[in-house]
């Protein structure tokens, strides 16, 4: 069930040793779910309990979890050595990870940690830190995997393709249901049954629809509404492709756009055409949030706008397709050619209740960026 070849695994291998080298790091005890299927291929939600595979500086790797993940970890990685800790009253898995790694010869060794993860509960993080705290020295490397996979390898860039196939396409079945009297179940479930029929994947959080006041919300929420006739719609949602993400995020309205739609869909577009200017490298994700920023001032929007325009997109896990690095003010990441990365305009006018969303998932390249998404730039109505 590997998605990936043991030449991809083996690269990524390679250079996560070598950045812990360059970190002096003896070992690595990985939480984030994210880092452990791009390693390894482990691919499971079983996350929400604790695990942790630990990677040594010379490529021995182990994983520690729960019995109802040994064979989901057999079935769908590389691991070879599993350990399990068992579910019992009082239960510690924090003992059998130092016992693992007093095994693999790690006392007193320097070890990195990837604590910012919801693979690792503060309770959970409190175990490791009692049982290793004297064992070894602990240091902090949540940010070590994720820079790792920033820039995505061809294989990779092949998945998000397929995704963005796939949202495009669930867009499209979606856009014929969408009239007055049209229940938002019915427009979800195009959405979702689209990517799924079409062999893709769950996405790491649920799809964000909403209309009329709740087409101003930027997060999913339980409950249904139908369509009126003078209405407005906001869907986010992602083609998901071996767990890979292409997000997008479209503001649709039923009957003729209003005036402000039209005055704020101006400004977004012209907030996207701005940010695919500066998605080129030489630029940072500080200076793509500034292009955004620069338009929506011009148009006096900056009380209806967010504190970011975007963020790193891959292989992701529950609760967010969301990837760490982000645009947002001051952001000295640099853009890489090979980075795939969701721009959106997000401008919620609560003064007048308008609603106006447009995202794209764009490849970064040696010049200018491409759009992976067929979607037109433009306010479509039904």
């Amino acid at each position: 069930m590997l998605h990936f070849s043991a030449d991809e695994f083996a690269t990524r291998r390679a250079r996560l040793q070598a950045e812990m080298a360059e970190r002096k790091l003896d070992a690595l005890l990985l939480f984030a779910q994210d880092s452990m299927y791009w390693l390894t291929g482990y691919d499971t939600f079983g996350f929400c309990f604790f695990q942790c595979l630990v990677v040594k500086s010379d490529g021995e790797m182990r994983l520690v979890t729960r019995s109802a993940d040994l064979r989901q970890a057999r079935h769908t990685s590389n691991i070879e050595t599993i350990v399990l800790w068992r579910d019992r009253g009082g239960a510690n898995p924090a003992i059998e990870l130092r016992d693992m790694m007093d095994d693999m010869g790690l006392l007193g060794a320097r070890v990195g940690v990837e604590w910012a993860t919801q693979g690792l509960t503060a309770a959970n993080g409190r175990l490791v830190e009692e049982k290793l705290g004297s064992f070894a020295t602990l240091s902090d490397a949540s940010d070590l995997v994720p820079a790792l996979r920033l820039v995505k390898s061809e294989a990779e860039i092949a998945y998000v393709r397929e995704a963005a196939r796939m949202g495009d396409d669930a867009f499209e079945a979606m856009m014929p249901l969408v009239r007055e009297g049209a229940d938002e179940s019915e427009l979800l479930h195009a959405l979702q049954g689209s990517i799924l029929r079409a062999g893709g994947d769950y996405s790491a959080n649920p799809f964000v629809l909403g209309s009329g006041a709740d087409a101003l919300l930027c997060r999913y929420r339980s409950g249904r509404r139908p369509l009126s006739g003078q209405d407005q719609l906001t869907v986010e949602w992602s083609g998901v492709r071996a767990n890979y993400h292409a997000p997008l995020m479209q503001t649709v309205t039923v009957g003729r756009p209003l005036i402000r739609h039209e005055e704020l869909f101006q400004a977004a577009r012209e907030g996207m055409e701005a940010i695919e200017g500066a998605l080129r490298p030489g630029q940072t994700f500080g200076d793509v949030f500034d292009a955004h920023a620069r338009v929506v001032e011009a148009h006096d929007l900056v009380r209806h706008r967010l504190a970011a325009c975007g963020y790193s997109v891959g292989a992701r896990f529950a609760p967010s397709w969301m990837e760490p690095q982000m645009f947002a003010a001051g952001n000295a990441e640099p853009i890489q050619p090979g980075m795939t990365l969701f721009a959106h305009m997000i401008l919620m006018d609560s003064d007048s209740g308008t609603a106006m969303a447009v995202g794209r998932t764009y490849l970064t390249t040696e010049g200018a960026p491409e759009c992976l998404s067929r979607l037109p730039l433009e306010l479509p109505f039904a």
